[in-house]
This record gives structure tokens, sequence and C-alpha cells, in this order.
């Protein structure tokens, strides 16, 4: 069992919302390296041997299992990129907890790009669950570029689930979803920006089979000077069902641009897209005031709910 140190276990506490422990199927990558892992009787890691990563099997046996894969980066001025495949066989029933966290105390700027690929087999059940988190009290970025290709078989499930918590000074995010015969695919992805920080997101849904569905929900609260741009694309190719929201909250000097996008290239698509952005609700604000709450109270109230 791999030691770990006391700035590492608390990153760990802040993007693994199961509690990592070294047991079950486990890979963690620290400062570059994978530190410790372990498999069970039915799932397997193994290490990359042409490049950085891992390579995840998923048996088709497999119910309810839990699979951790968190990432944390404390050297300041590295560039982690890795390249992390699943193979979820025919069947599966599984979560998939990830997550990256950057301590940065120093001048440089620390980066991790993960580029995790999904192979989703017929009739599988996957939840991914990424949190991305930034601390530390150096004056170096925290930057965090994902990029995730999701390739579902017929009638399989996929649930996408990613929160930026805090402390990330720079993301970009790239989302690619491939969809079979009557694959469905929930998307929620939670956002907070603050001071002059920046986050875009791209994500590009190709709806290819028949009977295949999407919803798609962006929730994000921007303050500061902060950015964010959302491009959420569905593309229907076949008879489909897709629905995109996306609501945010801005504040300050802050300035979010949303740009939901459908493209119907089959007669039986069906596609809806909603955008929301508006400040806080000051009824909302009065209300908690007379609970007893000042208004920095309130807004973190407020905030919490909309982003939960």
């Amino acid at each position: 069992m791999a030691d770990i140190d006391e700035i590492t276990k608390s990153v760990l506490e802040k993007i693994d919302s199961e509690g990592f422990q070294q047991e079950g199927a486990y890979n963690l990558r620290y400062n570059g390296y994978s530190l410790c892992h372990g498999n069970t009787e039915h799932i397997t890691i193994k290490r990359k041997e042409d490049r950085q990563g891992i390579d995840v099997y998923i048996s088709g046996e497999t119910r309810g299992e839990l699979v951790h894969i968190p990432v944390v980066v404390t050297v300041s001025g590295m560039t982690d990129e890795v390249y992390n495949d699943f193979y979820i066989e025919e069947g599966a029933q599984v979560t998939i907890i990830a997550g990256c966290g950057i301590h940065n105390s120093g001048c440089n700027d620390s980066r991790h790009d993960g580029i995790h690929t999904f192979h989703v087999g017929r009739g599988a059940n996957v939840r991914y669950e990424e949190k991305h988190y930034g601390e530390g009290e150096g004056t170096g970025a925290r930057i965090l570029n994902p990029v995730t290709k999701i390739i579902m078989e017929a009638h399989s499930t996929f649930t996408l689930d990613t929160a930026q918590i805090k402390g990330v000074d720079s993301t970009k995010r790239e989302t690619e979803v491939v969809m079979g015969e009557g694959a469905k695919l929930f998307v929620v992805e939670k956002l907070m920006t603050h001071d002059k920080q920046s986050a875009v997101s791209n994500m590009d849904v190709h709806l290819n089979g028949s009977g295949s569905s999407a919803q798609i929900t962006s929730r994000s609260v921007a303050r500061g000077e902060s950015t964010q741009i959302f491009h959420p694309k569905a593309i229907g190719n076949a008879l489909c069902h897709a629905h995109i929201q996306c609501d945010s909250i801005i504040m300050d000097h802050a300035q979010v641009c949303s740009i939901p996008e459908i493209d119907a290239k089959h007669v039986d698509a069906a596609i809806i897209h909603e955008a929301a952005i508006g400040r806080i609700n000051n009824e909302q604000l009065i209300k908690l005031n007379t609970f007893g709450l000042n208004g920095e109270e309130a807004e973190a109230v407020i905030i919490e709910n909309f982003l939960n």
C-alpha cells in the first residue's frame, strides 16, 4: 500500500465523492506517474506501454462496482498529459469516479490534460463522475483541459456528471459522443468560476442510431471578472430525441456566452434547446435575509442549491 501525503489526501477528499481508498479497482495518478493501482475479479487496470495512461477493462459480469481513477498534481510548472481508455463489455453496470486536483504553491503554471475514450458495449450502463479542483497559495496558474470521447453501442446508457468546484484558472473541455441504436445519454455539467478565470466547454453529440436520446444540462455561476463559453451541439442523424438546457447565474463583472446548437439531418429527429442567463433573484435574497442570513450568506445558499 502506497504512502499518501497530507496535501494529496486533502485534494482527494475534494475530487472523490465516494472517498478514495486503496481497495477494489483503482488507480491514483500522482505528479505524472501511477502511484498505486488495484484490480478486482471483474475489472482490470493496465498501464499503457506506448504512452502515459491506463487501459481499464470492465467485464460484462460487473454489477454495481466502483472504479476510482483520480489525478493529483502538486508540482509547480508540471504539464501532465495522460491517455486513458475504458473498454466496457456488453451488459456491464459500473460507476467510474475520476477527477483532478491541482495544488500549486509555486510561480509556474501547472497543467493536466486528460484524454479519455470510452468504448461502451451493447446494453451496458456506465456512470462517469469527474470533479475538477484547484488550490495553493502560489501565483502559478492551475490549468485543466479534459478531452472525452464516448462511443456507445446499441441500447447502452451513459451518464456524464462533471463539476468544476473552484480554483481552476483555465479550462477547455472537449467532448464528443457517438450514439448507436436506442442508446441513452445523460449529461450534467456544473461549473463555478471566479476572479479572472476562464472556462470553455465544447460538446458534439452524434445521435446516429434510431431511437437514441440525449439529455444535456449545464448549470454555471460566473463571478468576478471570469468568462465562460458553452457550446453544446446535438446532431440528429436518425429518428432520435435530444434536449439541451443551459442555465447560468452571472455576477459582478463576469461574462457568460451560451451557444446551444441543434442540427437535424433526419426528418424524425426531434431536438430542443434552451438557454437562460441572469442575475440572482432579488426576491430570493430578501426571503433569505428574513431568515437571518446576511447578503453573502444568502448568495452562497442560492448558488449551492443552483449547482446541486
